[in-house]
């Protein structure tokens, strides 16, 4: 199918408007235009494009946690709007995604993401994809009932000093799953720093911010017992006394500081792993109440992130100050106590906007490249994170939103945002974004757990989550007290490590409703049936 895509380039100093043919496997499209000096307004194209009855359409969405299902052709994605607007400025709930930003259709059939989707039928896609989002995030908006693409820069109050300007950079592919992938990511010249699988142990989803000292010696005597060596021990949230004061441990909790801990972790044959959010602080921590002039300001005001804690705020990377804090923070706890990777969280909060110098998506690139310089070789998990600035530049990321101890969370917190916490919703993103493990990096789908204790998952969910997660991510942790395990759960555990480290062939087929993962394992043809929609 050839279609012309015609598109509309406005800054201050007047407007450009031109066509182009484009082709569904047309490969790479750059799209230049001479416009006139200014601050940037829009820049938009838009095409006809049709979907089939029963096509499914995907759109990745913001950030990593951010929900992305694939949608049928009367699909919608819900926004923040239907909050009421106390409550949404009392708990934040339009900061954690795109929402204070990007407006969302109200009408069936209209939804939008950001840097990539995709229209698949049974095995065959249709992908649009970004190749630079330096300028600025492309925004790929459909409407089933116009039966139209839209592509948008999100560049609006960038000054252009006029001429050349990368109005779109898109890569256009139809075939099988892994030849539209593979053809993207070549086209952007990206490879995944490592293609090493990690597995090990995390304290958040069992402990959460209730630890000290003797809680992590306990877990990790009982994962000597369960871990292979060089697998991943990592201290979570709560080793720090508040969200943005990272130089020192909590006093009462960690009163030894980190580095014996570290030494206690190399000792028993792990990697160790310590949580941060180098971009945010908690309004209770002490940076936010000493160095209020390094937070960022939106019209005169620090800017919030979210309700998390005591609620928290991003700093501004534009001030010499944070980054030779953050810059020192790296230092200790890499060199200084010796971790070897670093879970770097809520990581969106670097570039909440642009300005007139660059876009949101390129202060986004900047922050990524930043933790990349100060990090060196060690490892980076990313989390909380827009999605393609991290594409080659972690280790490790998170492609899901946090899984719970339940099923989908409690009615009220299913109304908020798409963000939110959702075992369900975890599973579907690492479903759908599974095309980015082992390209863009490991995929990390999140946790899973095989306890019985202070966990509502059914044993069927608790072995979906699982098997998916050994099936489609290259991270595979567990937040259970080995030392706690049954003979049982721990023959359950080994059967799942041996599918994450020894699974082939992988291929997903997802039909009216219903999801169906066949894999190798040892040369034989296994299955996973499951419907986490």
């Amino acid at each position: 199918m050839t279609e012309t895509l015609h598109w509309y380039a406005e800054t201050s100093g007047g407007v450009q408007t031109g066509n182009c043919t484009v082709t569904e496997n047309g490969g790479a499209l750059h799209l230049t235009a001479d416009l006139p000096a200014g601050t940037l307004k829009t820049v938009r194209a838009e095409m006809p494009w049709t979907m089939e009855a029963d096509e499914r359409l995907f759109m990745n969405g913001y950030q990593t946690w951010t929900y992305s299902p694939e949608l049928d052709r009367n699909g919608k994605l819900r926004g923040t709007d239907h909050i009421p607007g106390f409550l949404r400025k009392k708990y934040a709930f339009d900061r954690y995604g795109d929402y204070h930003f990007a407006p969302y259709g109200h009408q069936k059939g209209q939804s939008h993401g950001f840097s990539y989707c995709y229209f698949r039928k049974g095995t065959q896609f249709r992908l649009v994809a970004s190749l630079d989002e330096k300028p600025g995030y492309t925004i790929l908006r459909y409407d089933s009932g116009k039966a139209l693409l839209t592509l948008e820069r999100d560049c609006a109050g960038v000054e252009h000093p006029g001429g050349s300007f990368p109005l779109l950079d898109l890569f256009f592919a139809e075939g099988g799953e892994t030849e539209v992938f593979d053809g993207w990511f070549q086209a952007m010249g990206i490879k995944p720093r490592t293609e090493k699988k990690l597995a090990g142990y995390s304290s958040w989803y069992n402990r959460y911010q209730d630890i000290t000292e003797d809680t992590i010696r306990e877990d990790l005597t009982g994962c000597r017992s369960l871990l292979c060596l060089g697998d991943l021990f990592q201290i979570d949230d709560g080793w720090e006394p508040k969200v943005g004061d990272w130089l020192e441990t909590d006093a009462q909790k960690f009163p030894h500081g980190l580095k014996g801990m570290v030494e206690e972790i190399h000792a028993a044959g792990f990697q160790a792993g310590l949580w941060l959010a180098p971009f945010v602080c908690e309004k209770d921590s002490a940076l936010f109440r000493q160095h209020p002039d390094w937070l960022l300001k939106v019209n005169g005001a620090p800017w919030c992130c979210g309700c998390n804690w005591s609620s928290f705020y991003a700093l501004d990377i534009d001030n010499p100050a944070v980054l030779d804090y953050l810059r020192r923070v790296f230092d200790r706890v890499l060199n200084g106590w010796g971790f070897d990777l670093v879970k770097l969280d809520f990581l969106y909060g670097a570039a909440p906007f642009g300005n007139a110098r660059e876009s949101r998506a390129a202060r986004m690139y900047r922050a990524m490249e930043l933790l990349r310089t100060w990090c060196g070789q060690k490892q980076i998990l990313g989390c909380g994170v827009p999605v393609m600035p991290a594409f080659g530049l972690v280790d490790y990321c998170r492609v899901s939103c946090d899984v719970g101890l339940d099923w989908d969370d409690v009615w009220y917190m299913r109304l908020f945002h798409r963000e939110r916490v959702s075992t369900k919703q975890a599973i579907n993103n690492t479903l759908f974004r599974r095309q980015l493990n082992g390209r863009a990096y490991g995929s990390d789908p999140d946790v899973f757990f095989l306890r019985e204790e202070n966990c509502k998952l059914t044993a069927e969910q608790k072995r979906t989550l699982a098997t998916v997660n050994a099936l489609l991510g290259n991270v595979f942790l567990t937040s259970d007290m080995p030392s706690h395990y049954t003979d049982a759960q721990r023959a359950e555990y080994r059967r799942l490590r041996d599918i994450f480290e020894h699974a082939e062939q992988v291929k997903v087929k997802t039909e009216e409703g219903a999801v169906c993962i066949q894999y190798l394992l040892y040369g034989r043809p296994q299955k996973l049936l499951c419907s986490p929609f």
